[in-house]
C-alpha cells in the first residue's frame, strides 16, 4: 500500500511543524522493547488512524482494543500510550498532528471544523469506529494530502491547506453524524426521495458524490441507507435500473447501439457483460426474443 509514502517511525512526541504533521507507520518489531513510546502527553491535538495490527491503546488509564477502522482523537494533554500485543504482526497506522493554534483559525472560520476536538475533551470520547466504506474514504483523504506533501507541482502550500482543512472537516462531519444518528421517519423519507431522483435521472451521470452534494447528506450515509434497505451498494441499484430501462427499450425495438449510451453505460462491452449477467442473455439475443415473440402472436 503505497509504500513510497511511509515514514522512518520515529519516538519523537513534539511537534516541528507550527500547524500540522502527519506520518504513515507500517513497522514490525523484534521484540516490544524495539517499540519504546512511554506514556505521555501533548500540547497539541493528535488523530490516529489504526489500519492493522495487534494493538491496544491506554488513554487516562483506560486500555482500549483496536480494530481496523477505529479513529482515536486525543486532545492536547490527556496521558496515552500504545501496547503492542504480537510483534510479529505488522503495526500500520496513520499519525495526524495539529497545533491548537491552528485549530483556533479554523475556529474563526466556522465552528464546524473544531466539532469533534470539543466533542472529545467534553465527553472524554475518543475512539471511533468507521465502516470499511467511511474508513477507505478517509484514507483516501490522507493519502491525498501525503502524496501532496511529497510533490512539487504548481500550487503546493495552497493544495495542502485545502487536503488538511477538507481532512479536518471530513473528521467532523463523519463524527457528527455518527453521533447525530437520523430518525427512522427522516431516514425511509430519504431513502424513497433517493429512489425517485434516481429513476428520474437515469440518463445522467450519477455518483455517490453528485447525491451527496444534492441531498446535503453524507455520501457514507447513502451507501448505509441502500445497504440497510436493499441489500446493495448505490451502484449495483443504479446498474439493475439502467438494465431494465435497457432491456424494455430494447424489447420495444429500439437500437442496442443507441440504448446502452442512452442510459449511461460508457462502452458496449461492459453493457452487454453487465446485460448478460443480469438477464441470462445477450442484448441481440433479447431482442430475438422479442421478434420471435412478435410473430407468434400474429
Amino acid at each position: 500500500m503505497k509504500h513510497n509514502l511511509q515514514t522512518t517511525f520515529s519516538t519523537r512526541q513534539n511537534m516541528l511543524s507550527r500547524d500540522f504533521e502527519i506520518y504513515y507507520y507500517s513497522n514490525t518489531y523484534k521484540n516490544n522493547h524495539d517499540y519504546n513510546v512511554n506514556s505521555h502527553t501533548h500540547n497539541y491535538y493528535e488523530f490516529y488512524f489504526f489500519l492493522e495490527g495487534n494493538v491496544s491503546m491506554n488513554i487516562e488509564g483506560n486500555c482500549y482494543s483496536l480494530k481496523q477502522g477505529d479513529v482515536i482523537v486525543i486532545p492536547p494533554n490527556v496521558r496515552h500510550h500504545v501496547l503492542l500485543h504480537d510483534v510479529h504482526i505488522p503495526y500500520r497506522r496513520f499519525v495526524f498532528w495539529i497545533s491548537v493554534d491552528y485549530c483556533n483559525d479554523l475556529l474563526k472560520l466556522s465552528p464546524d471544523y473544531v466539532y469533534l476536538m470539543q466533542h472529545s475533551k467534553i465527553t472524554k470520547h475518543y475512539i471511533f469506529h468507521y465502516d470499511m466504506i467511511a474508513f477507505n474514504s478517509l484514507q483516501s483523504k490522507v493519502f491525498r494530502l501525503i502524496e501532496e506533501l511529497h510533490s512539487n507541482r504548481f500550487g503546493k502550500d495552497a493544495k495542502i491547506t485545502l487536503c488538511v482543512n477538507d481532512l479536518i472537516l471530513h473528521l467532523n462531519r463523519s463524527v457528527y453524524e455518527m453521533e447525530h444518528p437520523k430518525s427512522q421517519h427522516e431516514e425511509q423519507n430519504l431513502y424513497q426521495n433517493l429512489l425517485l431522483y434516481i429513476e428520474d435521472h437515469l440518463e445522467e451521470t450519477l455518483s455517490l458524490d453528485q447525491l451527496s452534494d444534492h441531498f446535503y447528506v453524507s455520501k457514507y450515509h447513502i451507501a448505509h441507507v441502500f445497504k440497510e434497505n436493499l441489500g446493495l451498494s448505490v451502484h449495483q441499484f443504479i446498474t439493475k435500473k439502467r438494465l431494465k430501462m435497457c432491456q424494455q427499450a430494447i424489447l420495444s425495438k429500439a437500437n442496442i447501439s443507441e440504448v446502452y449510451l442512452m442510459y449511461g453505460f460508457k462502452d458496449y462491452s461492459s453493457f452487454f457483460r453487465a446485460f448478460k449477467k443480469e438477464f441470462g442473455m445477450s442484448p441481440k439475443e433479447c431482442k430475438e426474443l422479442a421478434i420471435q415473440s412478435e410473430k407468434n402472436m400474429k
